[in-house]
C-alpha cells in the first residue's frame, strides 16, 4: 500500500497571516496527522520563508515520530540546515520568489552539476535525497545517474487539467514515469495538487510508493479538524 506524507506548510501560512502570532503552530498540526496515521511530515523551508521557518523544521525533528521530509532549494544555504536538522529525506524543488506555489519540476539535466553535487553532500551527510521532476523520461534517467535515492514525480499538469482528455494524456505521463523510475530502482514518490477525488485515478499504480500531500488535507481540515481530514485521505489511499 502506498503510504502517505501529509504537507504542514499550510499551517504556517495561515500563522504568517498575522506575523505576530505564534499559532497556528505546524508542529500541532503535524502530531495530529500522525496520530490520524500519516506516515510522514512534509515541510518547505523556503529562501523567502513565506511559511516554514528554521524554528519549525528544528522543533520538527525533535518531535516527529514517523519520518520528515524537507523540501528546499539546492542551495548552500538550505544544505547547511539540512546537513545540520537531519531530516530523513531531503527533496530538492525548484524555487522562485513570486510562485505562489511550486510551480514545476526542478529540471536537472540543466543544473546537472549543482544538484549531483548536493545530492553528494547530502547522501555523504547521511540524508536520503528525492529530486521533484516531471513525469519526463530524461529527467528521470537523469535522476538514476545522479545517484539520487527517489524521485517525486510532478502531478500538478495532471491536477490542473480541465478536460477528461487532457487529464488522461497528463496521467498517462505519470504512469510511464512512474513505472521506468522503478525499473531504474529509484523510489518513486509523487505530488502536487493532489485532492481527494484525483487521488482516486491512481488507483492499481502499484510503482507509487508515497503520495506528498498538503492543500487539501489542511483545506478540509479547516471544517473537519485535522485529524479527520488525514484519516479520510488515508482511508482512500488504502483502497487504492
Amino acid at each position: 500500500m502506498a503510504k502517505l506524507a501529509v504537507n504542514v506548510d499550510h499551517i504556517a501560512t495561515l500563522r504568517q497571516a498575522r506575523r505576530k502570532i505564534n499559532y497556528p503552530d505546524p508542529v500541532t498540526a503535524a502530531m495530529a496527522a500522525e496520530t490520524a496515521g500519516a506516515d510522514g511530515i512534509v515541510v518547505h523551508l523556503r529562501e523567502d520563508r513565506r511559511h516554514i521557518q528554521e524554528r519549525d523544521v528544528r522543533i520538527l525533528r525533535q518531535m516527529v515520530q514517523t519520518k520528515l521530509i524537507l523540501e528546499m532549494a539546492s542551495t548552500s544555504e538550505m544544505l547547511g540546515i539540512a546537513l545540520d536538522i537531519k531530516p530523513n529525506l531531503v527533496t530538492l524543488v525548484p524555487e522562485k520568489r513570486e510562485e505562489l506555489t511550486t510551480e514545476g519540476g526542478l529540471d536537472i539535466i540543466t543544473h546537472f552539476n549543482t544538484v549531483k553535487e548536493s545530492v553528494k553532500h547530502l547522501q555523504n551527510g547521511g540524508i536520503k535525497v528525492s529530486i521533484f521532476i516531471d513525469p519526463d523520461l530524461d529527467q528521470i534517467k537523469t535522476a538514476h545517474k545522479m545517484d539520487a535515492d527517489m524521485i517525486e514525480i510532478h502531478t500538478g499538469a495532471f491536477c490542473d487539467a480541465t478536460t477528461e482528455i487532457e487529464k488522461e494524456k497528463q496521467f498517462a505521463k505519470i504512469v510511464d514515469a512512474a513505472k521506468i523510475a522503478s525499473k531504474l530502482k529509484l523510489g518513486v514518490n509523487a505530488g502536487h495538487g493532489l485532492g481527494y477525488s484525483s487521488i482516486k485515478r491512481f488507483k492499481g499504480l502499484n510503482e507509487i510508493d508515497e503520495f506528498s500531500i498538503g492543500h487539501s488535507i489542511i483545506a478540509r481540515a479547516t471544517i473537519s479538524g485535522m485529524e479527520q481530514a488525514v484519516r479520510d485521505m488515508v482511508e482512500i489511499i488504502k483502497n487504492l
